[in-house]
């Protein structure tokens, strides 16, 4: 894309179009914003609903899969009714769609939980959260986007801050294959918000609303991780018994509802609505709020309560993401 300094207009290859104002600019980025703080929102309830799962015997890949499957049924109806009459979006956005649905949703979550087999959760998340890295990177290389010191000095303090919120004094080693699946699960989160900020097809044609494509990459995510339980390489395994929630016996269901409903379909609709708003960098950087929400679900909901350079951490997070807002204006 080029902008034409004398007519004020933007050109995509063969198209025209009236470069938009600095006003609807502003208002789009701050909607983005919004968009990305309620998806990291719902991204960070994860690991309150998927722990009470795991504890109660489920294996990670089969909470993942009830996940995917429970989104994809509670957005089939709004995907339906959002794509009546332009079914053609489909036939031209499949790829996409099967790309999204294995790597964005599938390779990422199975590949960060068979890290979790060999690394700490934090130092499984920090390796992860290596894909804003990555999506700095990319544009750099891919496009000639060079980093500006306000985005560098953003990602550093981003990351140091999240290395500061994990909490990475475990007790136990660093495992060579734990950092390879984490790194694999980086570079899945990294095509994830590449994916996701896509506005057009490629062959410039209008692109999947996000509600369509949240729907479709569930599919496919679900059949991804079904195929993979038949033939064993990720253990399934299933308990329809209550478990343990808020200090309450409940049943299954409801964490399953909030993987499914909360955490995956609403995190997922709003991520990629955001992304396009925002572009990959500035929406994976706003993702990392995932972890300050986290935190704070265990706070109020599980009295974990955050230790001073928890704190310290989220304020270096938070530091980094204006940073890279303030970089992007």
């Amino acid at each position: 894309m080029t902008v034409t300094p004398t007519t004020g207009t933007q050109t995509t290859d063969d198209r025209i179009v009236p470069a938009p104002g600095a006003a609807t600019r502003r208002v789009g980025t701050r909607g983005g914003l919004a968009l990305g703080v309620l998806s990291a929102m719902c991204f960070g309830t994860s690991g309150t609903f998927g722990s009470a799962l795991v504890d109660n015997g489920w294996s990670p890949a089969g909470a993942v899969l009830a996940r995917v499957c429970v989104a994809a049924l509670a957005l089939t109806v709004p995907a339906l009714v959002t794509l009546r009459g332009r079914w053609g979006l489909v036939r031209r956005s499949w790829r996409l769609v099967v790309v999204y649905g294995l790597v964005g949703v599938a390779a990422c979550q199975v590949c960060y939980f068979n890290a979790l087999q060999h690394l700490d959760v934090g130092i499984a998340l920090l390796v992860e959260y290596l894909g804003i890295v990555l999506v700095v990177g990319w544009l750099w290389v891919r496009h000639g986007q060079r980093p500006r010191l306000l985005t560098v000095l953003g990602g550093v303090a981003a990351l140091g801050g999240l290395g500061l919120m994990l909490d990475l004094s475990g007790s136990g080693g660093v495992s060579l294959v734990g950092v390879l699946w984490a790194l694999a699960a980086a570079v899945a989160m990294a095509v994830y918000f590449f994916q996701s900020a896509q506005t057009s097809t490629a062959d410039g044609g209008e692109a999947l609303p996000p509600v369509a494509l949240t729907w479709g990459g569930m599919v496919a995510g679900a059949v991804a991780i079904a195929l993979l339980g038949a033939v064993r390489a990720v253990p399934l395994r299933f308990a329809a018994t209550d478990v343990t929630l808020l200090h309450d016996s409940v049943s299954w269901l409801v964490p399953v509802l909030g993987l499914g409903v909360i955490a995956a379909a609403v995190a997922y609709v709003t991520g990629i609505a955001a992304a396009r708003r925002l572009g990959p960098k500035l929406g994976s950087f706003v993702a990392m709020a995932e972890v300050l929400f986290a935190a704070g679900f265990a706070w109020l909901l599980l009295h974990q309560v955050p230790t001073v350079t928890q704190f310290i951490g989220g304020a270096l997070i938070l530091a980094g993401v204006v940073a890279v807002r303030l970089d992007e204006s």
